[in-house]
């Protein structure tokens, strides 16, 4: 089992910066990742990195947020700029330990290939 707890979500208006954070509780991760979700939305896969680094994001946040990981604290972070009213979600972190979601080109970004999830944070932007 691998408990994940995220921090850092809040209220920014728009064109404002925040950043996520999430800890694991263990340092079996291959692939972490954002995913975020609204009401009435399915959960989307904002950004995932693998272990080596290699990242993956969704069109709507490329060029935009930033993920990455810190392997020896076991933490993935999630740095969002030029934040959009559209980015309003709760954000959740998540984990796959068994390589499910793991590609050499990045891993993916599909909710049912990660088994560990946080218990979310809420962001909102207002424009």
């Amino acid at each position: 089992q691998v408990q994940l707890v995220e921090s850092g979500g809040g209220s920014v208006q728009a064109g404002g910066s925040l950043r996520l954070s999430c800890a694991a509780s263990r340092s079996t991760t291959v692939c972490m990742g954002w995913f975020r979700q609204s009401p009435g939305q399915e959960r989307e896969g904002v950004a995932t990195i693998g272990r080596d680094g290699i990242t993956s994001y969704a069109d709507s946040v490329r060029g935009r947020f930033i993920i990455s990981r810190d392997n020896a604290k076991n933490t993935v972070y999630l740095q969002m700029a030029s934040l959009k009213s559209e980015d309003t979600a709760m954000y959740y972190c998540a984990a796959d330990s068994s390589a499910r979601a793991y590609l050499s080109a990045g891993c993916v970004r599909s909710a049912d290939k990660f088994a560990y999830w946080g218990q979310g944070t809420q962001v909102t932007v207002s424009s």
